[in-house]
């Protein structure tokens, strides 16, 4: 990061905090979220930072049926109602240009390569950062997105400054973070984050700083790595290796074969590592893979041993693909890897290893769980970021750092956009590469989960709890929820910080404009509250009795 931060003006805006939402929530965590204030009069709901999205998603008043419980709207953190918002405005553009309508959706668009599917309605309103009174910024007429599926059960706040757009390229719609940069409201298209945790210091909450950093909730090291030439995976890191050391002095255990490029994404929980690599991971720690679920659940005696053996994983991470550059250890404690699956991933709250095995190089991922240990900056005008290992002191003084914007101004490349017709958020050099891996996961496991979830929708048929129906001829996949435990399943409710100050040094702005994102339509919104009766299957999972998982 370049050192230009003591240099400002008295003009130069300073970065902004945003406070956690005092919250550990999710069905797969659970996790410390962030609130946002949508519309007029204001709705408070919580949501989680995607440091790979572009956009606010939010969980529409559709996403919870009679089916899902009493307390649904609680349990993702709270629904926004956007007819009740009287500075709504939905999106004029329809996806489907031979029959417009606005209550059709365009497909969400983030980790369809790890077979995530979704449909949000888009349009536009006030969004301020923090819950009421916090005092956090405040923008009007920004892009909103409501979302019913499950497959995300919370919304997101993208961090991301690439621009949407729902027509053509020449008329993009500006993301949060940039239209902060160009009302003179932060310094620079920057961030600093960490998704906090539970298991430290009695719980330590997720840090955001928008146009900086927080120098005091992370060791400083020199790393700085270049975003990835490939727009839609920017945050990569090299992995060197990656070992496990075990607090009983048992000899340390080599769980990565060879070197991988993974992409540092918080928008979901689990780490995607090479078949190979799951299974030193399994000989290290006797996790067991189990195929129903395509997870690795743990019961209660080993997670006992687990506890006792008390294991440390350390990433090493670089920003050299021969390992020769320069490096830096981020190091996790088992208690990082023991998370709660609940409703409606599973029937019955169980145990699991948030680990996931990569059906190629393009889903080696580090997600929210690399995250808890790990403080990430990012800087967009200068095209490159850092990684350092999260400092673990008790109550600390915050330290916030700015990062002031290059003097030759801003890379041309966060100028992206989304197109109708397209997918959001792939840009369309990759697109093809993308989607092919995407169709040969989906067919591969996804699919088979998918119908054996239909089948027991239509022995169900008869069930209690009559959800939303639709006239439409034919209900989408995007719900089923029939495949891995990764993105959440749908139909059933779950439960009841670094630097001295300066910015980084690295990439000159190329000015080379992005091949820009784009968006898919998809026939309506509403099509993903169709068939919401879904049937639980029961079975047995590696000692835990009887868990019933939604399949």
């Amino acid at each position: 990061m370049a050192k230009s931060v003591e240099s400002r003006d008295a003009s130069t805006p300073k970065p902004i905090v945003i406070p956690a939402s005092q919250n550990f929530e999710g069905n797969d965590g659970p996790w410390s979220t962030f609130t946002v204030q949508l519309g007029n009069p204001a709705q408070d709901v919580n949501v989680f930072i995607s440091t790979v999205g572009y956009q606010i998603w939010a969980v529409a008043p559709e996403g919870c049926t009679a089916s899902d419980g009493a307390n649904c709207a609680k349990l993702r953190g709270g629904v926004y109602n956007r007819n009740q918002s009287t500075t709504w405005i939905p999106n004029d553009i329809s996806p489907n240009t031979s029959s417009p309508n606005k209550t059709d959706g365009f497909t969400l668009g983030l980790e369809e390569n790890l077979g995530y599917n979704g449909v949000g309605i888009y349009g536009f309103d006030n969004v301020t950062l923090g819950w009421q009174g916090s005092g956090g910024p405040s923008l009007d007429h920004q892009i909103v997105a409501s979302i019913a599926t499950i497959e995300f059960y919370f919304g997101i706040f993208g961090l991301n400054p690439k621009p949407t757009n729902f027509s053509t390229f020449a008329d993009p719609t500006p993301s949060y973070l940039s239209n902060l940069k160009s009302q003179n409201m932060i310094p620079s298209l920057s961030w600093g984050y960490t998704a906090g945790n539970q298991y430290r210091l009695n719980k330590v909450l997720g840090s955001l700083t928008l146009g900086g950093y927080d120098a005091s909730r992370f060791i400083p090291n020199s790393l700085t790595i270049p975003f990835n030439q490939q727009d839609v995976r920017d945050l990569t890191v090299n992995v060197n290796a990656i070992s496990a050391a075990f607090e009983n002095g048992s000899q340390r255990s080599d769980l990565l074969q060879s070197r991988i490029a993974a992409f540092v994404d918080s928008t979901i929980p689990y780490i995607y590592l090479p078949a190979e690599a799951c299974k030193k991971f399994e000989d290290a720690f006797g996790i067991v893979w189990n195929e129903k679920v395509q997870a690795y659940l743990v019961n209660d005696t080993l997670h006992d041993s687990l506890v006792t053996q008390n294991a440390s994983v350390i990433f090493t991470i670089s920003n050299s693909t021969s390992g020769s550059g320069t490096s830096v250890d981020i190091t996790l404690p088992y208690a990082a890897f023991d998370l709660v699956a609940e409703y409606p991933l599973v029937r019955n709250t169980t145990r699991y290893f948030p680990l996931m095995r990569a059906a190629n190089e393009s889903q080696y991922t580090l997600g929210r769980t690399f995250l808890q240990e790990a403080y990430l900056i990012a800087d967009y005008e200068r095209r490159n970021f850092s990684i350092s290992q999260c400092s673990w002191v008790e109550n600390p003084q915050q330290d916030i750092k700015s990062i002031s914007a290059p003097a030759n101004g801003t890379d041309s490349r966060v100028s992206q956009h989304l197109a109708s017709g397209r997918v959001a958020g792939i840009v369309v050099g990759s697109i093809v590469v993308i989607s092919a891996v995407g169709l040969a996961f989906y067919f591969s496991v996804v699919r088979k989960w998918r119908t054996k979830r239909k089948r027991n929708e239509e022995e169900k048929s008869d069930g209690s709890g009559s959800p939303t129906e639709l006239d439409v001829e034919e209900k989408p996949l995007e719900i089923d929820g029939e495949r891995h435990l990764g993105p959440e399943i749908d139909g059933y409710p779950p439960r009841g910080p670094e630097l001295d100050g300066n910015p980084f040094t690295g990439q000159e702005i190329d000015g080379n404009p992005h091949p820009g994102s784009e968006m898919e339509a998809s026939n309506a919104f509403a099509q993903e509250l169709g068939t919401k009766q879904v049937a639980a299957t029961e079975m047995a999972t590696n000692g835990v009795a009887a868990t019933e998982l939604v399949a």
